[in-house]
C-alpha cells in the first residue's frame, strides 16, 4: 500500500517504521495546513491514510479523506463526541473508516475481558469499580480514549452504572458513575487498570504498553484490513471479537 500519514509526531514515525517493516510505502506525510495544500496531488495517489494527529484536526482530516475517496484509519482520540455524525456520513457516502481508541492487540483483548468481567460482577454490589490510566506528559486529552472505552463498556454491561466521570479534586463521584483517574507523567507509553474493590479482596485487570510499537503495528494491521472494504470498522471486527 501507498500510505499517507496524517500527523507526523512520535506516533506517526512509529507507524511509518511499522509500515515499512510490513513492505508498505509511506508516500505522504501531513503535519499542517500547508502540507494539505502542497501535497494534495500526491494524496490522490495514496491507497490509505493513517491519522495520529490532534483532537482538533481529526474530524477535518477524516472529511478531507472522504472527499478524496481515500480510506482512513484513525488513532487520534479526544474527538469522539462527533463520532456518531462522522460514522453516519461515512455510511451515507459509502466511504471507508476504521476507528480505534487503542490499536494494541493486547489492549483489545483486555477490552473483551473487561466486558466479560463487568457482566460477571452483576449481583456483587459489595465491589466498587474504578479505572486509572497513566500516559506521557505530551498526551493532549484526558481521560484517554482507551479509558473512556473501558468505562463505556462497563456502563453497558454493569447494572447500576449509567455514566463515567473524570476524577477531579473537590468534585464528588456519584454512585452511578464509573470514576476515571488520569495521570500524566514522564514518557509512559500507556497503562490502563480496571479495579473492582471490596472490603474482602480486589480484582485487577491491567494492561501496560512497553512502547508505541504495539499501537503502530496494530494501526498498520487495521489499514491492511480496511483495504478494499467500505463502511465503518473497529478492532472488534479486525480481531473477530464481535
Amino acid at each position: 500500500m501507498k500510505i499517507a500519514l496524517l500527523g507526523y509526531g512520535k506516533m506517526g514515525r512509529a507507524v511509518e517504521a511499522a509500515a515499512l517493516e510490513r513492505s508498505h510505502r509511506v508516500d505522504v506525510t501531513i503535519d499542517d495546513e500547508d502540507d494539505w495544500m502542497e501535497k494534495l496531488d500526491d494524496l490522490r495517489e495514496c491507497d490509505m491514510a493513517i491519522d495520529f494527529s490532534t483532537p482538533g484536526t481529526a474530524v477535518s482530516n477524516i472529511m478531507r479523506c472522504f472527499d478524496l475517496d481515500l480510506p482512513i484509519v484513525v488513532g487520534t482520540t479526544g474527538w469522539y463526541e462527533q463520532l456518531e455524525g462522522v460514522v453516519h456520513d461515512c455510511e451515507q457516502r459509502g466511504k471507508s473508516l476504521f476507528v480505534a481508541s487503542n490499536f494494541s492487540i493486547g489492549m483489545n483483548i483486555v477490552f473483551d475481558l473487561n466486558r466479560r468481567l463487568a457482566r460477571l460482577m452483576n449481583g456483587h454490589e459489595e465491589y466498587g469499580v474504578g479505572i486509572t490510566e497513566v500516559h506521557h506528559v505530551h498526551k493532549l486529552d484526558a481521560p484517554s480514549g482507551t479509558a473512556i472505552a473501558l468505562a463505556r463498556d462497563i456502563v453497558e454491561e454493569l447494572d447500576g452504572k449509567d455514566d463515567w466521570c473524570l476524577v477531579r479534586k473537590g468534585v464528588k463521584v456519584e454512585e452511578e458513575e464509573v470514576p476515571i483517574v488520569s495521570v500524566r507523567e514522564g514518557e509512559v507509553a500507556g497503562i490502563h487498570e480496571v479495579v473492582y474493590d471490596s472490603e474482602i479482596d480486589r480484582i485487577t485487570l491491567r494492561h501496560e504498553a512497553k512502547s508505541r510499537r504495539g499501537l503502530a503495528v496494530g494501526a498498520v494491521l487495521a489499514a491492511e484490513f480496511l483495504e478494499g472494504r467500505k463502511g465503518y470498522y473497529t478492532m472488534r471486527e479486525l480481531l473477530d471479537l464481535c
